[in-house]
């Protein structure tokens, strides 16, 4: 049994909390309140320090006299005596530096991967990710499930998985991890709600919505891609049709099921032009006929068939170029498809859209606006002159560049 220490008295356990709690703070400490003592305990803190009166109920005490006083009646200072009486001494500022630089690297990191800075529109979910702090107060933990969070991101849109096979795919083999209600889940969704500019949906309904948006267990026959100008090399169906549609100046509707398995397929070289808008593929037929140049529409926010499609045609060795509105959304479906295909911007440059408002002096504005990855400049020019630039005003310029691969 250990000898209990001499000052280790109950009737100056305030005092001692008190001097604990103060040192802990890691800040400079000149003077420590004590909490209530009793008679007692002022009669103890009088003896210690010498006093010729009792002090008051909760008194201030210098430390540096306390200090000199707990050296003299047992020979080490006042933070090693409530180290042994109390646990040893924090030092809560640094503590709480530690933590702060902790969380700043950390939501740094988030700003800074890869998927975030390819379509800068999630800033705003890093955003609302550090609004809403840490999982659990822990960093840790927290990277953990923006970790998993990039990941899926990263991997959308899907190719129609279900849910819980998409999950296993990405997340070792844990089929569960996507499940509706799971932290992880909703931390996507909310990712997906800024992406695609909409609410976050309040039932298991309106979640099922946003997930097929984004390509997950999407039906393969209504799933489709539109485009014309095709002509791939290879016997199989989807090579077959798109030829004969391209040979007869058609437009060709492909579907997910059949992009899937198209048989014997292999992409056009060269360069294959992206468009957003379906006008824009009617005005190429309209001008080029049969000699139209491979065009793929996206209509609007690409699905799962446009992004398997291009996937596709750049593996295939295409050079992919990509040209949409020129407003807020956008941008933000521009960046998509660049960071999703690899495709390069076209005709959507700060220049591009400066000459093109010329034509809309009094266009309708572009909306909210969030920044242009392809070209930092183009989003303050957006800001300046706030008039919106949809495809069809400059089909004509971008019909001119098709001009020039024009077949045969």
């Amino acid at each position: 049994m250990t000898d209990r220490h001499p000052l280790d008295l109950p009737e100056l356990r305030p005092l001692w909390s008190a001097v604990h709690d103060r040192l802990s703070s890691g800040r400079p400490v000149s003077r420590v309140r004590s909490g209530p003592l009793d008679d007692a305990g002022r009669e103890a803190l009088a003896d210690l320090l010498g006093l010729d009166r009792l002090p008051d109920a909760e008194p201030t005490i210098p430390l540096a006299g306390l200090d000199r006083a707990v050296l003299e009646a047992c020979g080490r200072p006042v933070r090693d005596v409530v180290a042994v009486l109390l646990g040893p001494v924090e030092d809560r500022a640094a503590e709480r530096e530690r933590k702060t630089g902790q969380r700043d690297a950390l939501w740094g990191w988030l700003a800074g991967h890869d998927v975030v800075t390819a379509q800068p529109v999630l800033l705003e979910w890093v955003g609302h990710l550090r609004t809403n702090g840490l999982v659990d107060g822990s960093p840790d933990r927290t990277r953990d499930l923006l970790t998993a969070a990039l990941t899926v991101l990263a991997a959308l849109p899907a190719h129609g998985e279900p849910l819980p096979v998409l999950a296993a795919r990405l997340l070792d083999g844990d089929s569960h991890a996507l499940d509706d209600g799971t932290r992880l889940s909703g931390v996507v969704l909310r990712a997906l709600v800024v992406l695609y500019g909409t609410d976050m949906p309040d039932d298991a309904e309106g979640r099922r919505s946003l997930w097929s948006r984004a390509g997950v267990a999407d039906d393969e026959l209504s799933t489709s891609v539109l485009a014309v100008g095709l002509r791939p090399d290879g016997d199989g169906p989807v090579a077959a049709i798109s030829r004969v549609c391209a040979d007869a100046g058609h437009p060709v509707s492909l579907t997910l099921a059949q992009l899937r398995t198209p048989g014997r397929f292999t992409g056009p070289p060269g360069p294959v032009h992206i468009a957003e808008n379906p006008s824009v593929l009617a005005l190429a037929l309209r001008r080029f006929g049969p000699r139209c140049p491979p065009l793929v529409c996206t209509s609007g926010w690409p699905n799962t068939a446009v992004i398997h499609l291009l996937r596709r045609l750049a593996r295939d060795g295409a050079f992919l170029r990509y040209h949409g509105d020129l407003d807020g959304e956008g941008i933000r479906i521009a960046a998509h498809v660049l960071a999703k295909t690899g495709a390069a911007p076209w005709r959507m440059s700060s220049d591009d859209y400066r000459s093109a408002v010329a034509r809309v002096p009094s266009g309708p504005d572009p909306g909210r606006l969030t920044p242009a990855p392809w070209d930092p400049v183009l989003v303050d020019s957006m800001a300046e002159l706030r008039t919106a630039v949809v495809e069809e005003v400059v089909a004509d310029l971008l019909l001119d560049d098709l001009a020039d691969h024009r077949h045969g």
